[in-house]
């Protein structure tokens, strides 16, 4: 067992797929922590964290998506922490091949790999959205460039390839709390453009290790559908970009958005 690493599990309601996450990271090929924390306690979830023996944290502090993943982060006491998301699944060898890009990192900051989707419960790995983004992670599949800013700034710089449940962090880099609630949506990108000014690595894996869950019900879609995600997104490419530059790139950028519907 690592005992350097937690999965914190991010609960929300009655999701249907609660416990299939759960059962993916006891499966994983490398054991590890797991604890389970939820700003909406119920019986429900109550119920899954007996039969999987884990403790039930709940959040009465900050609320709202940052404040939810903060608590979970805080919450993991070891030096590397994972937040799971409650619809995705990670295959067995995700934590193995993390730890292993851990290892070979020059002073990491976080550790993630490719992702494949979750679409009416069928795992897809090859679809016009993972092959851009796996082509927008592509300079940082050599290790060289991992800890170089520019690099971690270009792949960054025209969209959010980083899938967040994907990202593991190492705490004494990130630093604790590291979650705003600026953004209703795009507060994982926010987070790596942050990081990515920091001194140290943005330790990658082109493989695909865990699913992430495409589905009508997730808070991006909702955000899609209200037009949110739009605004969003032009707010992190002026990060990046002029204002001209940032409004040409909005336009085919938001609909990749489209991609999260069913």
């Amino acid at each position: 067992m690592d005992t350097n690493h937690t999965f914190a599990v991010c609960a929300y309601k009655e999701s249907e797929y609660l416990e299939e996450c759960i059962q993916s990271l006891e499966n994983q090929s490398v054991k590890s922590n797991i604890i389970l924390t939820t700003s909406t306690p119920n019986d429900y979830i109550r119920g899954i964290c007996e039969k999987h023996n884990l403790e039930m944290l709940v959040n009465n502090g900050e609320k709202g998506i940052g404040g939810d993943w903060n608590f979970a982060y805080n919450s993991a006491k070891t030096p590397l922490v994972t937040i799971a998301h409650q619809d995705d699944i990670y295959l067995e060898n995700y934590l193995k091949e993390i730890l292993d890009a851990l290892e070979n990192a020059k002073d990491p900051v976080i550790a993630f790999c490719h992702y494949a989707e979750l679409r009416n419960a069928k795992q897809v790995f090859d679809n016009r959205l993972l092959r851009i983004k796996k082509l927008m992670l592509s300079p940082l599949s050599l290790r060289f460039n991992q800890n170089k800013k520019f690099f971690k700034r270009l792949v960054i710089s025209y969209g959010n390839p980083i899938c967040c449940p994907a990202v593991t962090y190492v705490k004494a880099k990130v630093g604790s709390s590291p979650f705003s609630n600026d953004f209703g949506s795009n507060i994982d990108w926010q987070q790596w453009e942050r990081l990515s000014k920091l001194d140290g690595s943005f330790a990658y894996t082109s493989s695909q290790l865990m699913c992430h869950r495409v589905h009508e019900g997730s808070t991006t879609s909702e955000l899609i559908n209200d037009n949110s995600r739009t605004d969003e997104d032009y707010e992190m490419l002026l990060r990046f970009h002029s204002k001209p530059v940032a409004k040409f790139l909005i336009k085919p950028y938001s609909k990749g958005q489209e991609s999260n519907q069913l």
